[in-house]
């Protein structure tokens, strides 16, 4: 394996061995990837155990894959920093140390959650400025989509933490969505000012100092009601809210099929809105989304659904890709830098002015 990226290309490290229907749905998304993108995969896992799924789904390898062999496995049942401590030859590993390294652009995993952000955590490092990196979801709503961060990274948060969440997804949004200027709103159990929490409360306060356009407090219903472009809360209530999502959205397409078979006229009926109902139904798909950029780390980590098919990893390997071919780290960095360049600035101009006063 050559030592950089070849230029134009860009490659993407692929956790095999991670997922509740590894390494077999891994491996078709890679195929699908492959076939669709122009992309070079690293497919990264026990090489005799891949070797043998690649050559039963395709006898012909192709060229824009290769396989980087992994021994060790990070299961569900791991401590998060297994990877740091006990297995360092494991597949989530490897992956991130091939980013470390630049042989690769970004890393995907759709195993140990805690172990894969671990990993970005710690072997990649975080973009200057960023304290915590932040997991973030892109979710639909009403009118497009919504950005809702964190969903799982940090259970615990201060303000100034959420504050960083705010601002990386002030400008995740802006790359994603094309929007000038994004509505940040502070998830909270009331729109006015003093509702919530003291973590609420404080986080309201030091949003309003940060020249975003920030809209203030955003109830539940406002991720999905098209009112905000970007959400933050803490990873333990923003993991909660996804996770909950997900369940309605089943939930509720489970119980329309049900529904619409119950007499002739109905199944006509769901006929004549079938497409309606696929459009619907690749809107709420968490598998359409791929999966979601951890935000703040140096290169790029998408982290998976748990139960992700071939489908949900095709799309995530897209995600890596665009993540990657437009800089977005980097871009983060920058505007992160001067955010805080202009902050300082204001902060001195401030002290010189109340000095000259005296």
């Amino acid at each position: 394996m050559s030592a950089g990226i070849s230029p134009g290309s860009c490659r993407i490290a692929l956790d095999a061995m991670g997922g509740d229907h590894a390494p077999v749905e891994i491996v078709k998304g890679a195929l699908l990837a492959a076939a669709e993108y122009p992309i070079e995969i690293l497919l990264v896992g026990q090489e005799e155990v891949l070797r043998e799924h690649l050559l039963a789904l395709a006898p012909s390898m192709p060229h824009n894959i290769e396989i980087v062999d992994a021994r060790e496995v990070v299961g569900m049942d791991d401590a998060a920093l297994a990877p740091i401590r006990k297995k360092r030859n494991s597949s989530i590993r490897i992956c991130a140390n091939l980013v470390k390294e630049g042989r690769a652009k970004a890393m995907v995993s759709a195993g140990h959650t805690g172990a894969a952000m671990t990993s970005a955590y710690m072997v990649l490092g975080t973009i200057e400025g960023v304290s915590r990196p932040a997991l973030a979801a892109v979710v639909p709503n009403v009118s497009g989509h919504t950005v809702l961060l964190d969903v799982g990274a940090n259970v615990d948060t201060k303000p100034s933490q959420l504050r960083e969440f705010a601002v990386m997804g002030h400008f995740y949004a802006q790359m994603i969505f094309g929007i000038e200027a994004p509505r940040v709103g502070v998830l909270s159990i009331g729109e006015e000012e003093g509702k919530g929490n003291e973590l609420t409360r404080e986080t309201f306060r030091v949003l309003k100092e940060t020249g975003l356009n920030f809209i203030g407090n955003a109830e539940g219903r406002d991720i999905y009601n098209g009112r905000a472009d970007v959400v933050v809360c803490d990873g333990f209530v923003g993991n909660a809210v996804l996770k909950a999502s997900e369940s309605l959205a089943e939930m509720v397409s489970r119980t329309l099929k049900e529904e619409l078979k119950r007499n002739a006229m109905r199944r006509i009926g769901a006929l004549m809105a079938r497409s309606a109902f696929v459009s619907l139904k690749k809107r709420m798909d968490y598998s359409e989304y791929g999966g979601a950029p951890l935000l703040g780390v140096r290169g790029g980590c998408i982290v998976c659904h748990g139960r992700s098919n071939a489908k949900a990893i095709k799309n995530a390997i897209r995600v890596a890709r665009e993540f990657a071919v437009n800089r977005m780290d980097e871009k983060i960095q920058e505007k992160v830098g001067d955010l805080h360049a202009r902050e300082q600035r204001a902060a001195l101009a401030e002290v010189q002015g109340a000095s000259q006063k005296g």
